[in-house]
């Protein structure tokens, strides 16, 4: 196996289903574990904390806590595996203020073997002004944004974040969001996020592995994923890529915004939190692109892309195809009719115009 990333194998009966699984992970960045409920995302994650008997092989960055062996007798106990576990529920020691309950793991790790600082922790949840307060005085998304800085406290080697958003409510979900990316951007432990919730994904995810009772049926960067022509769950009415772009440019006449990524720019438009130079996601529906022939500048789309085409899934759905695009390097979904695909004689290789009618900002 690899020295560097996550390498995992596991095989379990758990309930109705069998878990059995093979993975190859970045040893940095998010990975969200997607999928229905049920289908085996929980189960994969305890079997990864040691939590749940499985045979199978893992290995974190070149160290390796699980060997081949049956249940868990090649296995290292969950209490010596070098990880932290975010549960749905916070569990936060209602007795000790934030700052005792963040320093209650931080100070049983060693100075030399600490990865995260107490500040750094403090400063990417933006936890500085609840230092003093007891955890019954504290909102929903403040108590998860403690638990989180509180697992890195232990200086974990991989973070297992089991739906953590998934008992609050919308504002306490948005409140939430930008530190989560913060976490992501600047954090070198590699963190595993469960998670049914396309938008959650969209707006976090590296990497994505999906999963549909018990077996992975796709796995990759999350650009690559949801660019696939073939969509996992029968998401092709949803079907869409996510772009990461650059804000080059503010239209102050038409209030819009510039996004540049690597194959072209699109605009979308502006919002005022928002600033030149910021890095941004966006996403992109295939329902919202159509194909021209020729550029075509009568008409009242703005964004206008030349791509070529890399891919065409006829009869996705009754009547409907998919064609896979190519922005430069940046790949695109459009769905189209058959006969469209047809009437334009849409073939691998062909290059034509992408009409771009929607543009949303991932957030």
């Amino acid at each position: 196996m690899a020295a560097t990333g996550i390498q995992a194998r596991f095989a379990c009966s758990v309930g109705a289903f069998t878990l059995d699984v093979d993975l190859d992970l970045p040893g940095s960045g998010l990975t969200a574990l997607f999928g229905h409920s049920g289908c085996g995302k929980t189960t994969l994650l305890r079997c990864m904390a040691g939590l749940q008997a499985a045979d199978g092989v893992m290995r974190v960055n070149g160290d390796e806590w699980q060997s081949e062996g049956a249940g868990n007798s090649g296995s290292r106990p969950v209490h010596q595996r070098p990880l932290a576990y975010v549960f749905q529920e916070t569990s936060l020691f209602p007795h000790l203020s934030v700052k005792r309950n963040l320093m209650y793991g931080y100070t049983r790790i060693p100075q030399s073997e600490r990865q995260v600082s107490f500040d750094k922790a403090v400063e990417w949840l933006g936890l500085s002004h609840l230092l003093e307060r007891m955890p019954v005085k504290l909102s929903g998304g403040e108590r998860q944004r403690v638990a989180i800085a509180r697992a890195l406290l232990t200086s974990p080697k991989l973070l297992l974040l089991d739906e953590p958003l998934s008992a609050l409510d919308h504002n306490s979900k948005q409140e939430i969001m930008p530190y989560l990316e913060a976490l992501r951007d600047n954090l070198a432990i590699p963190m595993l996020y469960v998670s049914h919730s396309t938008a959650e994904v969209a707006r976090l995810a590296d990497h994505i592995v999906m999963m549909d009772k018990g077996r992975v049926v796709a796995q990759g960067p999350l650009q690559q994923i949801m660019a696939r022509t073939d969509q996992p769950f029968g998401l092709e009415e949803d079907a869409g890529v996510i772009i990461d772009a650059t804000l080059s440019e503010r239209d102050e006449r038409w209030h819009l915004w510039r996004a540049d990524f690597a194959g072209g720019h699109l605009w979308l438009r502006a919002d005022h939190g928002l600033a030149i130079g910021q890095h941004i996601r966006l996403q992109v529906l295939a329902r919202d692109i159509s194909l021209a022939l020729s550029k075509q500048t009568d008409q009242s789309i703005q964004n206008l892309l030349p791509a070529t085409v890399d891919e065409v899934a006829s009869e996705v759905s009754p009547g409907t195809s998919m064609v896979r695009l190519l922005a430069g390097r940046t790949p695109f979904l459009s769905r189209l009719t058959t006969r469209s695909v047809h009437t334009l004689a849409i073939e691998p290789g062909q290059q034509v115009w992408m009409q771009v009618k929607s543009v949303a900002l991932v957030d």
